[in-house]
């Protein structure tokens, strides 16, 4: 599925655009650690999705990325969002909220269930997330309810309660 604005392109990753990617990646975070977690969780097959991540991109250059890997709540199969990356001259511009509603879009199709992430509080609702305890979902290490979210894809799909395992590249 690809969409498009006036000013940006939204499709799946190729793999082609591991470089950019990066690139906006670093550009978008103080450290190059989320950089390095999209790399590992690509080359982790049990965690990686081919499909499930997305980039935005104005003439060739990628602006914005959201990734979705297999993670599991008490042994059942979810989602993790994470990272999701904006170039910062592209921040607040809706490249970020239209890349993950292409994502999740996507995800939905697939037919999977539910996805967690950890994240801002004041931005995620607008997806339909809610803290993940509302699910009896928690975390293996201390987090903010309000920042610890999970969503259901809709259709009767539910979200699993229990302990959140991410993929080994999250060191959680």
């Amino acid at each position: 599925m690809q969409a498009t604005s006036p000013d940006w392109t939204i499709r799946p990753e190729t793999a082609a655009d591991a470089d950019g990617i990066r690139a906006v990646t670093v550009a978008a975070f103080p450290s190059p650690e989320e950089a390095d977690l999209v790399e590992a969780l690509r080359a982790d097959s049990a965690a990686w999705i081919d499909g499930l991540s997305y980039v935005a991109e104005v003439d060739g250059t990628i602006i914005g990325h959201a990734l979705l890997t297999r993670c599991h709540v008490n042994g059942t199969e979810s989602l993790a969002l994470a990272p999701c990356s904006v170039a910062p001259e592209h921040q607040r511009t809706g490249v970020g909220t239209a890349v993950i509603r292409q994502l999740l879009d996507a995800a939905r199709d697939r037919g999977e269930a539910s996805v967690i992430v950890l994240g801002h509080a004041d931005y995620y609702p607008r997806f339909g997330f809610v803290p993940a305890s509302r699910y009896g979902v928690t975390a293996s290490f201390a987090a903010p309810d309000e920042a610890f979210m999970a969503l259901s894809l809709g259709d009767g799909r539910s979200v699993p309660a229990g302990t959140i395992a991410y993929p080994p590249a999250f060191g959680v």
